[in-house]
């Protein structure tokens, strides 16, 4: 199928046809057709299958675009915000269509202008709410997106959620996006909806194929050691470490500037101008890696990202696949690396149960193994090299003094100190201590579920004390109202 198998407006599928699309994914196949059909569709489908352009494209096809807020979006984060409101614009610029985006941290007076003179509104709940609550923009949208249900739920967004949908009751029809559809979710679609068609991504589907997932073992102390000899080993051109905590994200950052790495955090106590010059100069490629919480990437659409590494576990599987979705899009290949502790077995088994997929377990490569590698990417390298003509007068005047072997021999000596392999030879568990590991953790499985006592006293308690203690699920985006 192609896009232009939708019949959609002559502007519309010229911005298709700009942004490169060719083909639609699955979920815009299916949701498309139903959308135009103006019913209202609960979705389930994770960030980077193409979510945007699956109720961008045939509500921008709707719409009258005459000069007021026919639709809005309502999303997570700010990030996501301007992300999707970028996106939307691209789509309709050959419509005149405008976008404002709407979230907490910047002036009202501005925002206001903006809404007054959009089509489209893109907002986090919070600062929506304070609009409309204070009367402060008066609006009529036909259409109203929900983005990432899921997320805003666990934000603590829900009953702002319940609240927003009070003044927007002109509306004719009604989407709800969610990579994940816990109860909460199905009871807000059942009060807001009205008989929505319910399209689902399968769980196989939900984790990329094209994405490689692998684990690697070591003792807590090793989990720098690893990241670096991980990075010297795989070379990523892109990659995002994630972390739990916030403290995490600032101390790893600075760690991996040191090593040498173009690398920045982004945590939700960032000032926003922080956050977006971080996230531009990510997407821009003038920053090499990006390490970063949970709740700060949550919707971070940025092409090209080769490596995913989970510096720690994510608290939940719903986490692990928003985590492991920022790589591998629009149809690229991936990587997801988890760098895993032995207390972490559980939680690892449990993500692997609920994504469905296979993560490999693999052994943290030693010194002779990333030199190996480096050898090989080093010959490819001067098998393609072309030669620049200002070389020629450099080696003439070298060979005044040396032999060609003798230059050579120099040269290559100056390219492989270059690959130097950093930390001891050997990091993390073999794989006997692999195996021995997964072994043990099958069996305290198996008591557990026949109602032994097969959990420690830690996993008993540490788990719920750890979450609490983190701050993990405190790391949320606040608008100037204080809410999360």
């Amino acid at each position: 199928m192609k896009f232009t198998d939708f019949n959609l407006k002559q502007e519309l599928n010229k911005a298709i046809e700009t942004a490169g699309f060719i083909q639609p994914s699955p979920i815009q196949e299916e949701a498309i057709p139903q959308v135009l059909s103006g019913k209202d569709i609960v979705a389930q489908a994770q960030t980077g299958t193409g979510k945007t352009a699956a109720f961008g494209l045939p509500v921008l096809n709707m719409m009258e675009c005459n000069g007021t807020v026919e639709m809005v979006v309502i999303v997570p984060t700010r990030e996501l915000a301007i992300q999707v409101s970028d996106e939307l614009f691209k789509f309709g610029k050959f419509l005149n269509i405008k976008t404002a985006t709407v979230y907490g941290g910047t002036a009202y007076a501005r925002q206001i202008k903006h809404v007054e003179n959009a089509s489209i509104v893109v907002a986090t709940p919070g600062r929506f709410l304070d609009l409309l609550s204070k009367k402060q923009i008066n609006i009529n949208p036909k259409y109203v997106v929900l983005d990432e249900a899921d997320e805003m739920m666990d934000m603590g967004f829900l009953d702002d959620i319940k609240e927003i949908f009070n003044y927007l009751k002109n509306r004719e029809q009604t989407l709800m996006f969610s990579a994940t559809m816990p109860l909460p979710i199905k009871k807000l679609a059942e009060k807001i909806l009205v008989e929505p068609s319910f399209i689902t991504v399968t769980k196989q589907e939900m984790t990329n194929t094209k994405i490689s997932q692998s684990f690697y073992v070591v003792e807590e102390y090793e989990r720098d050691d690893a990241l670096i000899r991980l990075f010297d080993f795989k070379n990523p051109e892109k990659a995002i470490v994630f972390c739990k905590m916030k403290r995490d994200v600032d101390r790893l950052s600075t760690f991996l500037v040191a090593q040498g790495y173009s690398a920045k955090g982004l945590h939700g106590d960032m000032e926003q101008r922080q956050r977006e010059e971080v996230i531009r100069a990510f997407k821009s490629d003038t920053l090499e890696v990006l390490v970063a919480t949970d709740v700060a990437a949550r919707g971070l659409d940025v092409k090209g990202v080769t490596h995913v590494f989970n510096y720690q576990l994510p608290f939940d599987s719903e986490s692990y696949v928003h985590r492991i979705g920022r790589t591998g899009r629009g149809g690229q290949e991936g990587s997801a690396v988890s760098i895993v502790t032995p207390a972490e077995f559980r939680s690892l088994q449990k993500i692997q149960k609920d994504v469905g997929s296979n993560i490999e377990s693999k052994i943290i490569p030693n010194k002779a193994s990333v030199k190996d590698k480096a050898v090989v990417a080093l010959k490819d390298k001067i098998a393609t090299q072309d030669i620049d003509e200002a070389v020629y007068e450099l080696v003439e005047q070298l060979k005044e003094q040396y032999d060609l072997s003798s230059i050579t021999y120099k040269l290559a000596t100056i390219l492989m100190n270059q690959t130097k392999i950093k930390g001891k030879d050997t990091i993390g568990k073999s794989k006997k201590d692999i195996e021995f590991l997964l072994e043990r953790a099958l069996k305290s499985n198996g008591r557990d579920s026949r109602g032994g006592r097969g959990r420690s006293r830690n996993n008993r308690s540490g788990g719920n004390r750890d979450r609490n203690r983190s701050g993990g699920n405190r790391d949320r985006n606040r608008d100037s109202r204080g809410r999360r």
